[in-house]
């Protein structure tokens, strides 16, 4: 009995030893290695083995708290679609008298030689850092010598006396994580309100801790003799532990019309919400948006630039001296500062170098722009205002933080309604903001400071229209004649895509959209003219529409425009279907079939409504004489259809393919 205890104790030790050092760095295995596909998801192109981050305030006589970050992570690379695993970046405030530091320790990538294990460690050269904006920098690695099987892994510390936020934390990304860790360690004088979001809820436990600090003092004495004595005190606080741990998290999976997968992936930020050391007042910092935008609009690098004018007003003035009509004086000076000032590509809603030197430069960021904007229209006594927006790529303003805006732009007041401008894209109109800036809510504050929420989403729909009149020949070649007219944020795509695009280049990729289409005479207007529609022509030839089996021919209504598969594939989807804009796609055809063929079959007339008319999709296919008529029109009357639609949606889609891809035959005679 005793030894069967013996051997058991042993066997729990090897067990719970091995278990230990599985997530640790350096203890990388020729079965990891080896492993050609990730065990629970065989599409995966990389996969974190595991990730853990560790947040900690180390005190410094001297200095004070300080924030220190650890994360560990080690990623097997399972394809070369994976590659861009191999990497890793972290954002540097440089901005200010806080400091940060980033630092990268044991960053190797691992390979299989021979059957042994090689290492490859990180040299100089994998390391980067760019400038974001004068307020930050991105630090980079590259790993080298990655390859399919490769396992790169790597420590990263980052110190900061930044204690506004602790940065997000995800538990999920777009690959698996086989194990995740997170822990943070906050003294009691920081109060954190935390922040989470997602669909995957890891395991939290917390725990009360008291840490000591023993720190030295000196004293000088003057007499006969200059002497120095030294003594210790110390001082006691406590510490919340809090430990998040998640096993085996599924990929989150990108897919058609969404927004930012950011948005929905599980992690969690904390925001800083008091301050309260001992024999001091506390500090409260908690939010909501009226104090966000207050302190926004405060600082010197927004609401002081709003102030400015000096700079422009002489050209202000000869620009409308002779406009009455305020309608008049915003589209001129909203076109005057698109064509004055060119967007760097900087995001931001604080200035970095000033209005008056964007001005001058003709060269700015978001801010400067559209602060710019702000600023010239109040000027010319239109009620104008700044909107504070997070783009796409930054995700949707949930809660109100310092953090949650990222950009800003211009909003005019008129009647019970608001024209939202943005003039850092050429292309943008009054109403029609680029598509980064379509991201739910943005936030307007007005001169004395109270804010309103802005609905940046489109309510005017965008149409697309497609004539098209053809000819099938007896030898089943398609030849016609196409006009496509996009309206509204559909012109918008369309110039922000190909407006400076050499011609050729640009048929090059719709003859490759419309698998081999053969285009000739094409043309476009419009295409600088903003406010009006882009219309393009050409002619075409097609071989590959119109298939010939015996006696017949079978073709699609809607020719080389038909829906080859459905955009949504998930089995489940818990996050919102986001189309940006309200869309009517429409498209009638005119076929002429050959001499010398019927028609034996044509699909059955259809409309397909969702509940609550969220999309409706209609086909009319009809015959006269020697002619085919076809009529579809696919109407999207939300830009966003929540999740509880999904299944619904994916159905009507899987009909729409089924539909467009219905045959038409026609029979010889």
């Amino acid at each position: 009995m005793k030894q069967f205890i013996l051997n058991l104790i042993i066997v729990l030790a090897v067990t719970l030893n091995s278990f230990s050092q599985k997530y640790e760095l350096g203890k990388v295995t020729l079965e990891e290695l080896n492993e050609k596909v990730h065990p629970k998801d065989s599409s995966a192109v990389a996969a974190f083995l595991f990730k853990k981050g560790d947040v900690k305030f180390e005190y410094s006589q001297g200095n004070g708290f300080e924030m220190v970050t650890t994360i560990k992570a080690k990623i097997k690379i399972y394809k070369k679609e994976g590659y861009e695993w191999a990497n890793h970046q972290q954002r540097i405030y440089v901005g200010g008298n806080s400091k940060e530091s980033v630092n990268y320790d044991n960053a190797i990538t691992y390979n299989v030689v021979d059957g042994k294990i090689e290492k490859t460690k990180l040299k100089s050269e994998g390391v980067f850092t760019e400038k974001i904006n004068k307020f930050w920098n991105r630090k980079k690695i590259t790993f080298p010598n990655v390859k399919e099987g490769s396992i790169v892994e790597f420590e990263c510390v980052v110190r900061s006396s930044l204690f506004g936020t602790i940065d997000k934390w995800d538990f999920q990304t777009s690959i698996p994580v086989n194990y995740c860790e997170y822990k943070t360690m906050v003294p009691e004088y920081y109060v954190y309100n935390p922040i989470q979001k997602g669909y995957v809820f890891p395991t939290v436990t917390t725990e009360q801790n008291t840490r000591t600090i023993t720190f030295t003092n000196k004293e000088r004495s003057e007499g006969l003799s200059t002497t120095t004595t030294f003594s210790q005190d110390q001082f006691s606080y406590n510490e919340t532990k809090t430990l998040f741990i998640s096993h085996d998290v599924p990929a989150l999976k990108d897919e058609a019309f969404v927004n930012n997968i950011d948005n929905y992936t599980s992690s969690i930020t904390y925001e800083l919400s008091m301050l309260r050391f001992p024999n001091e007042p506390y500090k409260n910092f908690s939010m909501d948006w009226e104090s966000v935008t207050k302190t926004i609009y405060e600082s010197e690098n927004f609401g002081a630039e709003l102030n400015k004018t000096g700079y422009f007003e002489s050209d202000i003035d000869l620009l409308i001296q002779d406009v009455s009509s305020q309608e008049e004086r915003i589209v001129m000076i909203y076109n005057f500062v698109k064509s004055k000032v060119k967007w760097n590509e900087y995001y931001g809603y604080f200035c970095d170098d000033g209005v008056r030197k964007a001005y001058k430069d003709m060269i700015g960021n978001s801010a400067e722009i559209n602060l710019m904007l702000v600023a010239m229209l109040r000027y010319a006594k239109v009620e104008a205002n700044p909107i504070l927006v997070s783009t796409r790529s930054n995700g949707i303003p949930m809660f109100a933080n310092r953090t949650a805006f990222n950009y800003v732009i211009a909003g005019v007041e008129i009647g019970d309604g608001v024209v939202l401008l943005d003039a850092t894209d050429q292309n943008a109109l009054p109403n029609v903001l680029p598509i980064r800036a379509l991201n739910w809510n943005g936030r307007m504050i007005r001169k004395n400071g109270s804010s309103t929420e802005i609905d940046l989403m489109p309510k005017t729909v965008s149409n697309d229209v497609v004539n098209l009149m053809a000819t099938i020949s007896k030898d089943a070649v398609l030849e016609g004649k196409v006009k496509e007219q996009y309206f509204d944020y559909n012109a918008f795509i369309h110039r922000d895509k190909y407006a400076n695009l050499a011609k050729d280049n640009y048929i090059e990729l719709l003859e490759k959209r419309y698998d081999a289409l053969e285009v000739n005479e094409y043309d476009v207007v419009g295409i600088k003219e903003l406010g009006k529609p882009v219309a393009e022509t050409y002619s075409f030839k097609h071989s590959n529409v119109v298939e010939v089996i015996g006696d017949k021919m079978y073709f699609s209504p809607m020719l080389f425009f038909a829906l080859k598969e459905n955009p949504f594939k998930q089995e489940k989807r818990e996050y919102p279907v986001d189309f940006s804009f309200p869309t009517e796609d429409r498209y009638l055809f005119n076929i002429t079939i050959p001499d010398g063929y019927v028609v034996e079959s044509l699909p059955k007339s259809v409309s397909i409504p969702m509940s609550d008319n969220l999309v409706v999709f209609k086909c009319l296919v009809a015959n006269t004489d020697n002619k085919i008529q076809v009529s579809v029109t696919f109407d999207v009357n939300s830009p966003i259809i929540p999740p509880d639609y999904y299944d619904e949606l994916k159905a009507v889609f899987s009909e729409i393919v089924k539909v467009e891809n219905e045959k038409i035959v026609l029979k010889k005679i």
